[in-house]
C-alpha cells in the first residue's frame, strides 16, 4: 500500500513539473501557421490531374483540333500515355453529358435509351 501511495506521489510531482512547461510551448505555437498552405496546394494541384483541369484539357483539344469529346479524350490519353480506363473518375458530369451527346448523334446510343455510358 505505501508503494502504491509513494509512486502516486511522484506521478502528482512530476505531472505538476510536467504541466507549465506544456502550457509555455503551447503559447509559443504560431497558430497563424496552422492556416493551409496554399503554395503547398497549388504545387499538388500542379502535379496532379484533377476533375476540372482534365475538363479544361479536353475542351482545349475540343476547340483546337474540331474533334468531338471521345475522340479528343482517346487523343488526350494516347499523348499522355494514360489508359483510358483510368480516367473514367476525371470525367465531370458535364463532361459526361456532352460525351453521351457525341454518342447520341455517332448512333453509338439511341435518343430514348437510358442506357448509360460505361464511365
Amino acid at each position: 500500500m505505501e508503494n502504491a501511495l509513494s509512486t502516486k506521489n511522484e506521478t502528482n510531482q512530476n505531472t505538476s513539473n510536467f504541466l507549465p512547461n506544456t502550457l509555455e510551448s503551447l503559447l509559443q505555437i504560431n497558430w497563424n501557421s496552422m492556416e493551409p498552405n496554399k503554395e503547398l496546394e497549388k504545387a499538388l494541384e500542379s502535379k496532379f490531374l484533377t476533375p476540372s483541369k482534365f475538363s479544361m484539357e479536353i475542351e482545349t483539344i475540343v476547340a483546337k483540333e474540331g474533334m468531338n469529346y471521345i475522340d479528343a479524350i482517346c487523343y488526350y490519353c494516347e499523348i499522355n500515355s494514360i489508359e483510358v480506363d483510368s480516367v473514367t473518375k476525371l470525367i465531370s458530369k458535364p463532361l459526361k453529358e456532352r460525351l453521351k451527346y457525341d454518342a447520341i448523334s455517332l448512333n453509338f446510343m439511341k435518343k430514348t435509351s437510358r442506357a448509360k455510358l460505361p464511365i
